[in-house]
């Protein structure tokens, strides 16, 4: 039990990469590292009371200095797509690269995931705080921002992710986390009989496979992204559908029920018959991206496994894309001197 740490490997400039183990009394684990503040690995127990790695990641550091599928990385300052790489805040336009067509992507390239952070071990935790200082202008994005994500491995089978910062001019902030999960374990094969519920009346409609939203939050009722029930995530992903013919798949951001700002509450789960691993994932975000992995295509994974497409999927939790240039969509910006402050739950039981 606590928090151990190692070195995990250097980087190309050279620098120092380490691994931070935290485990419970269950013998549940979650490994980090100050590389990227990316989740490495995630032992639960499962049925059979055996420790399984549902995550999908790398052994190799060079690996993750790649890692174009974002494996558990930490996305930021902001997460998801912004139309046509640029956005105005108090009159300002400020610009960004065009990583994805026109729009940027995850506020890459270089983003968060590419950075080195400084890791501290909480005192009388079971947790480890990652924080950075990205400077005014980094990436496009204004302020010199003071970030800080904790990971925590709670007694009871839950990860906490805390996400803080504060900005000395109005920024854009929507961090998330971008591991890829697999209830069977990592390198089992394809997630599709894995169950997937999202507790959201809507989604938001893209017109077409730049998937950057409408502003319409389409009703889920009569199409394959109701995912009000439990269903398997398999069952209606390869529908003729125009939203997700768009993205091969499920990729789509769905404003989940019961918003209240900074209220943690429910807002999707997950399980797999097969391994009896259940999860729950809690936020006080307003929304969340269900990507399926559809666009994994072959990666060299873990304990020699290579991942393919829906080998995993997502959870992200969010704002809705591009809600900088949408005013209809709940704001990612903060103002000079306002506390950044969010906090996701992914909780892991055995059904």
């Amino acid at each position: 039990m606590g928090v151990s740490k190692s070195f995990f490997g250097n980087l190309s400039t050279g620098e120092a990469v380490n691994l931070y183990h935290m485990e419970n009394a269950s013998g549940a684990y979650a490994d980090v590292m100050d590389y990227g503040a990316i989740l490495v690995r995630l032992g639960v127990p499962d049925k059979n009371g055996e420790i399984k790695d549902i995550v999908l990641g790398y052994d190799d550091l060079k690996e993750y200095e790649v890692n174009s599928c974002f494996f558990g990385s930490t996305i930021g300052p902001n997460g998801n797509r912004i139309a046509g790489a640029k956005f105005t805040i108090d009159g300002t336009v400020y610009s960004l690269a065009a990583n994805e067509n026109d729009n940027n992507l995850h506020s890459g390239p270089n983003g968060f995931e590419k950075k080195l952070w400084t890791g501290e071990v909480l005192d009388g935790k079971n947790a480890v705080c990652f924080s950075r200082i990205s400077p005014d202008g980094e990436n496009g994005f204004p302020g010199e921002f003071k970030v800080c994500v904790t990971y925590e491995l709670s007694e009871d089978n839950e990860l906490i992710l805390t996400y803080e910062g504060v900005s000395d001019k109005a920024t854009v902030a929507n961090l998330t986390n971008h591991t890829y999960f697999n209830l069977e374990g990592e390198g089992s094969g394809e997630v599709l009989d894995q169950l997937i519920m999202i507790h959201a009346q809507a989604f938001s409609a893209i017109p077409d496979s730049a998937a950057i939203p409408t502003g319409e939050n389409r009703p889920v009722e009569g199409t394959p992204l109701d995912l009000r029930q439990p269903k398997k995530i398999g069952l209606e992903i390869n529908s003729d559908y125009d939203q997700l013919v768009f993205t091969g798949g499920y990729d789509h951001n769905f404003i989940c029920d019961s918003y209240e700002k900074g209220v943690v509450r429910e807002i999707a789960s997950a399980c797999s018959e097969k391994t009896g691993i259940a999860m729950t994932v809690l936020t006080d975000l307003p929304c969340v991206q269900f990507y399926a992995g559809n666009f994994i295509k072959q990666e060299n994974g873990k304990n020699g496994h290579i991942y393919k497409k829906r080998h995993g999927f997502c959870l992200e939790t969010q704002v809705e894309p591009n809600a900088v240039n949408e005013p209809s969509f709940h704001s990612p910006v903060i103002a000079a001197g306002e506390k950044y402050f969010t906090r996701t739950i992914y909780r892991f039981t055995v059904i």
